[in-house]
């Protein structure tokens, strides 16, 4: 079962740089266009953007990639 989260969440997950926190900007449940990219979303699979705390950066991951903080 996949793990879900809400907007406004503080939120952790591993990337190439290490682990990042950031807060939840969005929640996804329909596919959608991201960097270039076609994400595959769904109710039951939601792809969640992340603004990282420290760069501003935008990120977008399924819930099992997320661990609340």
């Amino acid at each position: 079962m996949a793990t879900h989260f809400s907007v406004g969440d503080h939120v952790r997950w591993n990337s190439e740089a290490g682990y990042v926190e950031g807060v939840i900007i969005a929640k996804h449940t329909e596919d959608v266009e991201f960097k270039g990219r076609t994400r595959r979303c769904s109710e039951d699979e939601p792809q969640y953007e992340i603004r990282s705390d420290k760069t501003d950066h935008v990120a977008m991951h399924k819930g099992s990639a997320l661990k609340k903080t």
